[in-house]
Formats: structure tokens, sequence, C-alpha cells
């Protein structure tokens, strides 16, 4: 610990990295009743904490050393970082990123002027490809995490808490890939304040270091997900796991809607959004809490990077509500009449509805997809579950259901060619709770609803595809009847996107 604790106080990060703030978490200290400070490593200058670790090291290196330059294999943030220390040092970096890796990440390497290398769908598969350049380019390789140099880097996150801190501080919640970051800041930590726990968060599908905890010993997982790609590791480091083993608390998981949600909050928060990676402490803090029942107590989290790509947020921001549990995903038969949507709509009362799929199928029963909006969390998603299913609706919670998340609700749909005289409108109407329910009204029962899609997006109007099955006679009947409703509506019977899937 000695050894380690004089490491970190003279490590040299400060010429590439500043002192991220702490930051109260105002929104989230509500929520929680408990005091939570945000440590923004997501404000460096790579956006990420890994330059501390990667700069570190370089400087550690001597002139012969650095003089065919340095090699790193990384999933981005610890890119980021070796080529920012190279390009201050004036030498030669050459990345190894898998092919998975986000481009804005990769972008931002070349844009440092690192040289990139896209090997392997995963940071295992680039390493090994890196220690094959290592020994072929004769070049210095800079470990993403199992170097006590780059250890000793990222632990001085953990000397600004303790000197940024003004009160008593009860856990750091820290994320973990190789383990690099949180073993830094765990030995520092525990040296000066070991009364203060240190808390790992692992996403469930990539919990490498829990598992080697578990055994003993460092163990490689067989797969990892990629959806926090900044903690997909299959292997910790070995010299991490020793210093994870003695001086880290716990290790808890979080999934991926509870890491969505944990990005919306530090967005509410700050008004910045971070990657998933970074996400994670906020994550497990929050499980921690609920799990446990605290109250009134300080937590750090460590929100260790912002690299995203801008295309992620629309997956994100469909499953935080359901990891926040504000939405619950539902399955619905209801009987195929007229009258039936709407009478199962007042079933739910004037709640919000975020998204509702149905397509006509046969004479008898219809089968709905509908998303509801929540504000007690999981004990309303069963009291909801057990009053349908009173009323004689047959039922099924899909909120947990990942197939059901991922696909099922984008596919909702096909032909019907029972419909013999389906129009297909477009509808928009002031998004408010209860509007579904209001416009459901509006259009009546005199006609079936055969096709019907329906999206909260969180804009200020609601959007609407319904289809309706009209005789040709009633045309003219149905015409004046939605022009009288007094919402913008357009008829989509002759676009090609219906003729080809849907009609």
């Amino acid at each position: 610990m000695s050894a380690y604790v004089e490491k970190i106080r003279n490590a040299r990060v400060y010429d590439v990295a500043i002192e991220s703030p702490l930051e109260p978490a105002r929104n989230l200290t509500s929520r929680l009743k408990n005091r939570i400070w945000f440590k923004r490593e997501d404000l460096q200058p790579v956006f990420s904490f890994k330059l501390r670790g990667a700069y570190n090291k370089l400087v550690s290196l001597s002139d012969a050393e650095m003089s065919n330059g340095v090699l790193c294999s990384s999933a981005g943030n610890h890119a980021q970082g070796v080529a920012l220390a190279a390009q201050r040092h004036g030498v030669r970096a050459v990345i190894v990123m898998p092919v998975t890796t986000p481009s804005i990440k990769v972008n931002a390497v070349r844009a440092l002027g690192g040289e990139v290398v896209l090997y392997g769908d995963n940071y295992d598969e680039a390493y090994t490809h890196a220690r094959e350049l290592e020994r072929e380019r004769k070049l210095v390789f800079i470990h993403a995490f199992d170097d006590a140099e780059v250890i000793a880097g990222q632990g001085t996150i953990g000397v600004e808490i303790l000197q940024q801190a003004g009160e008593d501080i009860d856990a750091i919640f820290v994320p973990i890939g190789g383990g690099g970051l949180i073993a830094g800041i765990a030995v520092y930590v525990k040296s000066q304040r070991p009364g203060i726990r240190i808390v790992g968060v692992e996403p469930e599908d990539s919990a490498a270091m829990r598992d080697s905890i578990a055994a003993g010993k460092p163990v490689t997982l067989d797969h990892v997900g990629i959806f926090a790609d900044g903690v997909a590791v299959r292997r910790v480091g070995d010299e991490t796991f020793r210093l994870c083993q003695q001086y880290v608390d716990e290790i808890i998981t979080v999934d991926t809607d509870q890491v969505c949600a944990a990005i919306r909050d530090i967005f509410e928060d700050t008004r910045s959004i971070v990657e998933p990676a970074g996400a994670l402490a906020v994550a497990g803090l929050k499980k921690y809490l609920a799990d446990h029942g605290i109250e009134n107590k300080s937590f750090v989290t460590i929100n260790s990077g912002a690299n995203i790509n801008f295309d992620r947020l629309r997956h994100i921001a469909e499953r935080a509500a359901v990891g926040e549990q504000t939405e619950m995903l539902l399955a619905a038969e209801i009987p195929e009449e007229p009258g039936s949507f709407r009478r199962f709509c007042e079933a739910l009362g004037r709640r919000g509805i975020t998204e509702f799929n149905y397509r006509y199928d046969d004479t008898t029963t219809a089968q709905v997809f509908v998303g509801i909006q929540l504000t007690k969390g999981i004990a309303e998603r069963l009291e909801l579950v057990a009053t349908l299913r009173d009323g004689g609706y047959v039922v099924d919670d899909l909120s947990d259901n990942e197939m059901a998340k991922l696909h099922v609700r984008h596919m909702v749909g096909g032909r019907s060619p029972s419909v013999a005289n389906e129009r297909l409108y477009r509808f928009e109407f002031p998004e408010r709770p209860g509007a579904l329910l209001d416009f459901l009204n509006a259009i009546g029962t005199d006609w079936n609803i055969s096709l019907f899609h329906y999206r909260n997006h969180g804009s200020d109007h609601g959007r609407i595809l319904a289809g309706i099955d009209v005789p040709e006679n009633e045309t003219a009947d149905l015409e004046a009847h939605l022009a009288d409703l007094g919402y913008p509506y357009w008829e989509e019977s002759d676009n090609p996107a219906y003729r080809i899937f849907l009609s």
C-alpha cells in the first residue's frame, strides 16, 4: 500500500489532465434521500479519466524506450489518452482498437495523431493483436489497466476526492472494466480513510472482476456484452485483481436498462450525456440504495467518460424509462369488436400511454402491445396487471422481456387480408395524459379500427397511424366525421410503404 500511495502522490498527470470537479447531484440527492456527488471525469480533455494513467506511464519511459514509439490496445478511451500523451511528447503511437469501437472514439484517436489499427470484436482480441505488433515493430506496450504506473495515474482521482469532499463520505462507487481505475482509487482511499466503502460496478454481461473475486483468481469470461464498450473486458489484470481483492469492499452488477436510466439521471443533473460505462457507478448506486434502504448518507460516483456515438441515444432513451420503472410494456388480448379498444384504454385509467401497437387479425380477438407510464414503479406494475386480469383481460407484463424490448415492439403488425375496406390515416393531437383516450372517444365506435400505431416521442404533439375499416358507401360519412374532429390528419392509403408492408 505504501509503495502505491507514494506512486500516486508523485504521479504526473496534470500536464494533460484537469482536477475534475466534484459536483453535487441535486436532483438525485432529492430523489434518493441521500447526498450524491458526481466526480466529473467526463470533463477531461479526452472526455475520460484514461488520460491520467496513460500519460503517467508514458512519462515514466526513457527516451530510448520511446524511440520507436508506443503501442496500446483499447476500446477507445485509453487509446485517446495514449494518443494525447504521445502527441505532447512527439512520440509515435499505434493504437489497436476493436472493430466494434464507436466511430467517435476512433476519429478522436486519429485527430490526436494516433495510427489506428482496427482488429477483433472486443478488447481481448485487440489486445492479443497488439502484443503481436509489439514484437514485430519493437514498440513499447502501454497496458490499459494492468500496470502500476497506469494504476497510480488513475489513483490521483482518489486524492482529489478526499481533498474536495467537504464532508464525510460513506462510499465511492466506481465502474470496473479491467480494474485499473478502481484499484488506484481503492488503494489510496483505504490508506487514508479505511472507513469509506469502495463499491465496484460492472454490467451483468461483463462481470469479469466479480467472477474473479468469487473464484479467488482472475478468470476469463466466455463472452462479454458490448453495450458498455468501455468496460467490455473478458479478463481483468493480475495486478488489478490483487488490489481489488484486498481493498474493494463489494462489487455489484447492473443491467442495460438500469444503465440507460442512469445516463438520463446524469443528464438531468448536469445536462451532459455520458457513455454507458460512464454511467455504471450511478446505476450501481441506485441499485445499492434500493436494496439496502439507506437514507441521509453521502456517496460519490465516478462519471468516468462521455465518448458516445450520437446514434446510440435513440436506444438509450427507449430503454431508460423501463430501467427507471417509469414505463411498463404490456401484451393484452381484447375482443375484436367496435368499442373494445376504447374500453381497454378506459380500464388503464388516465395513465400516460407511451406506445400502442395493434393490427387486425381475425374476427374474434385482438392482440395489442402497450407502453404505459408509471409513477409508482414495480408496485404499480403489479397492481395494474391484477386490475386488468380482474376485468377479464388476458395480459402479460413484458417489461423484463429482452426480446420484446429489443424486437417485438417494432414488429407488431403485418398484412391483414381479411380487412376488405381499410383506409389509412395519420393524425396529430396535443400530447397530454389521457390524450389517447380522448382521441378514441372522438373517433367513436361507428367503424372498426383495423390498425393502430402510437408512440410518445416526448414532443408536444402525439402522432398516430390508424387503419379504419369503412364500407365504400360510408366513406363520405367518415370523411365528414374526421373533418369535425379538429385534429390535423392526412390520408395515407396510397403511401407506397403501406402498400408494400401493411395492406
